[in-house]
């Protein structure tokens, strides 16, 4: 099976790349493809012929976004737009990412995936933008909502907060946000598991999934996590201490609650996380490590 991987640089990108075993996989990023630039997106497919087309790449600066709304459209909703309806043309099986920035937050529990989407913010908007260009394009494409995603690999949460530990003893952390953490490392295998499947079957039961770990946590939890991972294998650590959304003002509002339910891609393919903790013990280990 040869995969197209848009985006190259990025966490889930990287992640997928290091796993992709007996896939003939090639991840593309700038120069040589940009999603903001239709023609380099459907020149890249086309020259490549994959038989599945995974799309990682996305604007994900989500306060930036407030001010550069033309900027993550482009990226977000037309580029993806544009590469589902060249994957279409290639004759190639397409999997978009998207996020649990598509939801307000209002709801009591988790996130069913035919939930009412209602984004925040400008990135929220540009990515379920995205999702509806890419439905439109390639309606067999199927779409992954993901959450809070860290890894060893990037800039993320989890990296900012061993930095601020090695600089300070305590760090205030907002605890009246839900969600579930996950490790890139574990999405990357569970994409691959559903391209392949998408190869063999032709086809996928459902075209919306959301996947995630075992678990929910604040971000004072895992932060706390973080921190203890951390201790116990020797890098920094600091007291967290826990603060409110209100404390701690940005320019994109987040989702209170963003916890996704995963029962649908477990039931239909068999693809279940393991428990945020673990993993991000794993993660963890693997940054102090160098």
């Amino acid at each position: 099976m040869k995969a197209l991987i848009l985006g190259s640089t990025g966490q889930v990108a990287h992640a997928l790349m290091a796993s992709a075993g007996d896939v003939e996989a090639i991840a593309l990023g700038r120069p040589e493809i940009d999603l903001a630039d239709a023609a380099s997106v459907e020149a890249a497919i086309a020259r490549y012929a994959p038989d599945l087309v995974i799309n990682a790449a996305a604007y994900t600066a989500v306060d930036k976004a407030e001010s550069e709304a033309d900027a993550a459209f482009a990226i977000n909703a037309h580029g993806a737009g544009t590469a589902a309806a060249a994957a279409r043309a290639a004759g190639a099986a397409f999997i978009h990412l998207s996020t649990d920035f598509v939801f307000d937050g209002s709801k009591t529990g988790a996130y069913l995936e035919e939930d009412p989407v209602a984004p925040l913010g400008v990135y929220g908007a540009s990515k379920q933008a995205g999702e509806v260009a890419v439905r439109a394009a390639h309606p067999d494409a199927v779409i992954v909502r993901l959450s809070w995603v860290y890894a060893a690999h990037g800039s993320n949460f989890a990296k900012t907060m061993l930095r601020l530990a090695g600089d300070r003893d305590e760090i205030g952390v907002v605890a009246d946000q839900l969600g579930r953490p996950t490790a890139a490392e574990d999405i990357a295998p569970a994409l691959w598991m559903l391209g392949k499947g998408l190869i063999a079957r032709k086809s996928s039961p459902h075209n919306l999934y959301h996947l995630g770990p075992q678990g929910e946590a604040t971000w004072a939890d895992f932060a706390a996590a973080i921190m203890q991972a951390s201790n116990a294998a020797g890098g920094p650590s600091a007291h967290i201490r826990r603060i409110t959304t209100a404390d701690y003002p940005t320019p994109a509002k987040r989702p209170a609650n963003s916890v996704l339910d995963c029962k649908r891609i477990a039931e239909d393919w068999g693809i279940r996380l393991p428990d945020w903790r673990e993993s991000c013990d794993r993660v963890v280990r693997e940054i102090v490590a160098g």
